[in-house]
C-alpha cells in the first residue's frame, strides 16, 4: 500500500471519536463503516494530500470507510490539475457517492466550477440525467453552489423544474436549491413556484425552507403560504 495512503488511514483512525461516530451515524441511515472524524479534520487531511503525491493517493486509496471516500472527494477539489484530468477523477468519484454528507461536503470544495461554466453546466446536466439518487443530488447541489447568478438563474430554475426523481435526497436537494435561488432572485423564483411541474412534496419543502430564511421578509413569508399545496 502507498505510504501516504497508510499515513492518512492511520491519522483518520487517530482522529476518530466514538461519540461523534454514533451521533453522525443517526444522520446517515444505512451507511456503514463510519469512523467518527469531523469534517474540518478531513478537510485538513485532504489539503495535506493535495500538496503531496495526490495522484498516487487517489489511485490506491481504499473505499473501506465513509471518511476515506470523503477525503478522496475533497482531494479532487483541492489538488491542482488540468481540466481534463479533473473531469476524469470526478467521473470515477461521483458514482461512489452514497450519502448526502459526502455529496454536499465534497461539492463545496469544487470551486473550479466557477470557471469554464458552460462546460461544467453540461457536465452537471449529465450527472442529473444519469438518474441515480446521489448523482442527481450532486448535480443539483453543484448548480446551487456555483450557478445561482444573473447569467445562470433561468437555466438553473428550468433544470430544477424538470427533475423527476422519487429519491428523498433528490427532492430535498431541489427544495434547498430553490430556496437559495429565492433568496438571491426572489421574483424569478416566485414566478417558478407559481407555475411549475414540481411534485407537491418538493414544492412545499421549498416554500418551507424559504420561510425559514432570515433573509426573507415576514410579508414575503406570509405571501408564500398561498403557494403551498
Amino acid at each position: 500500500m502507498n505510504q501516504l495512503v497508510e499515513e492518512i488511514k492511520r491519522e483518520l483512525q487517530e482522529l476518530a471519536e466514538p461519540e461523534y461516530r454514533d451521533f453522525h451515524a443517526h444522520l446517515l441511515p444505512g451507511i456503514q463503516n463510519i469512523m467518527g472524524v469531523r469534517v474540518p479534520a478531513m478537510r485538513k487531511l485532504a489539503n495535506k494530500v493535495a500538496r503531496q503525491d495526490w495522484r498516487a493517493y487517489l489511485k490506491e486509496a481504499s473505499d473501506d470507510t465513509y471518511e476515506e471516500i470523503m477525503v478522496q472527494g475533497m482531494v479532487i477539489g483541492y489538488a491542482k490539475m488540468e481540466l481534463a484530468e479533473r473531469i476524469g477523477y470526478l467521473d470515477v468519484f461521483v458514482p461512489k457517492i452514497n450519502n448526502w454528507a459526502v455529496c454536499d461536503c465534497c461539492t463545496s470544495t469544487y470551486k473550479f466550477m466557477a470557471k469554464d461554466q458552460e462546460l461544467w453546466f453540461e457536465y452537471l446536466l449529465g450527472q442529473i440525467e444519469a438518474g441515480t439518487e446521489f448523482r442527481v443530488r450532486f448535480g443539483v447541489v453543484a448548480l446551487m453552489d456555483y450557478f445561482v447568478s444573473e447569467e445562470w438563474i433561468d437555466r438553473v430554475l428550468a433544470v430544477y423544474d424538470k427533475i423527476r426523481h422519487e429519491g428523498y435526497y433528490v427532492k430535498m436537494a431541489v427544495a434547498w436549491g430553490i430556496s437559495v435561488c429565492y433568496v438571491k432572485f426572489p421574483e424569478k423564483t416566485r414566478a417558478m413556484l407559481e407555475d411549475n411541474q414540481l411534485d407537491d412534496f418538493t414544492q412545499n419543502k421549498a416554500i418551507q425552507k424559504i420561510r425559514e430564511s432570515y433573509r426573507v421578509s415576514p410579508e414575503e413569508k406570509e405571501e408564500l403560504k398561498r403557494l403551498r399545496r
